[in-house]
């Protein structure tokens, strides 16, 4: 009996199956997980996948998907027919391209288990490389430093995280960071990575530097799964091109989550978030098109990090912002920075202000008249955090 198949069981494949049962869909829902599905266990229990009769298939490794059959094939000979099929394949972390990165200690984070084998690791190491100055890298490094552990953060571009916020913003942590005792080496990459009995002794920089290290932790990026979509004969470009239903450009295959490059419904071109909160929001509208409502996806993109006491908070997406605009007190460690483009306000980047953060959230999804630069204070500063 056909019914809805998902391939993919992390956030944005198990959220697609709970928004199904949701919205009263009666039929099939298999959900296929090429590993052993650990964090869709984890994320929703044992017991919930047979109580919403979810047929959560562990290990099943699709390795072709027949359109024109309207089914997909397992790596151990099983087929899978489909009224609907979604593909929440996720991505995968970049692997480092330089010599020793084989070698036992380079890690990687993008699963329960990652994180549980990095949290082993760290209790008997004493010195943390990490490979990339983004959210993830950031967070480990400022979670190791409370672990008393020495820490070197390499990153190639001239500030931290580059592509989610600002450089004042960037600055602000890269202080913050050096502070608590992160060695940054900005502008600088990995050229090697040292063994010593099979496991990893150290790193050399791009320009040079020899340092000593116990675990190299990548945090380079991501690459979206396509591989079976490319097969299949749909539309790829930097993810699986949807649109913004999230049908993919077969009608009966849709794609969300990491996987996905989608329109951008607050400004121009295709994108590809990377965020729980996308995966929760295009679950709804995958849901809905296989319900037979024309939902289109138009949420605010936004995201967190933790690091140390600071809470960083982001709406919007700031990229091509021709004007900044802030609020607060850099001493408190409590303040906001306003993006604008045209006159008119993009996104928000806030440290430690929750109730600017929500605000923006809350005025950006309205859609109403553009917020302007001088009605910054009338919106925002008034308000208290809480």
């Amino acid at each position: 009996m056909s019914g809805a198949v998902i391939i993919g069981a992390g956030q944005a494949g198990v959220q697609t199956a709970v928004e199904l049962r949701a919205a009263g869909y009666g039929g099939p829902v298999m959900l296929l997980g090429a590993e052993l599905a650990l964090d869709a266990l984890l994320m929703r229990g044992p017991h919930f996948y047979s109580e919403q009769a979810i047929a959560l298939h562990q290990g099943a490794d699709v390795t072709a998907i027949d359109r024109a059959a309207k089914s997909v094939k397992t790596a151990d000979g099983q087929c899978f027919a489909y009224d609907h099929l979604v593909l929440a394949t996720g991505a995968s972390a970049r692997p480092l391209g330089c010599p020793g990165a084989d070698l036992d200690g380079v890690m990687v984070l993008r699963s329960r288990a990652d994180t549980e084998a990095l949290k082993l690791r760290l209790e008997a190491a004493a010195r943390l490389v990490v490979v990339g100055g983004g959210f993830i890298g950031l967070e480990v490094a400022a979670s190791a430093r409370k672990l008393g552990k020495q820490v070197t953060v390499i990153e190639m571009q001239d500030r931290l995280m580059a592509r989610a916020v600002g450089p004042d913003v960037s600055a602000f942590f890269a202080e913050v960071h050096r502070q608590n005792g992160v060695d940054l080496r900005l502008g600088d990459g990995i050229a090697a990575i040292a063994g010593r009995n099979g496991a990893v002794s150290g790193v050399r920089t791009s320009s040079g530097v020899d340092l000593d290290c116990d675990i190299v932790l990548a945090g380079i990026g991501v690459s979206p799964r396509t591989q079976l979509a490319e097969a299949a004969g749909l539309g790829i470009a930097n993810g699986i091109v949807v649109d913004s239903t999230q049908r993919t450009s077969d009608p009966q295959v849709f794609a969300l989550g990491d996987c996905a490059s989608f329109p951008n419904p607050h400004g121009d071109g295709m994108i590809r978030l990377e965020s729980v909160q996308n995966a929760v929001d295009q679950a709804k509208i995958v849901a809905a098109g296989i319900m037979g409502h024309e939902a289109r996806y138009q949420a605010v993109p936004w995201f967190w990090s933790d690091q140390y006491d600071l809470k960083l908070q982001m709406v919007g997406l700031s990229q091509g912002h021709d004007h900044v605009e802030e609020r607060g007190n850099r001493a408190d460690r409590r303040f906001s920075v306003f993006y604008f483009k045209a006159g008119r306000l993009i996104a928000i980047d806030s440290i430690n202000r929750p109730a600017d953060h929500m605000r923006g959230r809350r005025l950006l999804a309205a859609g109403a008249a553009p917020i302007t630069p001088d009605e910054i204070d009338t919106h925002f500063a008034a308000r208290r955090d809480t």
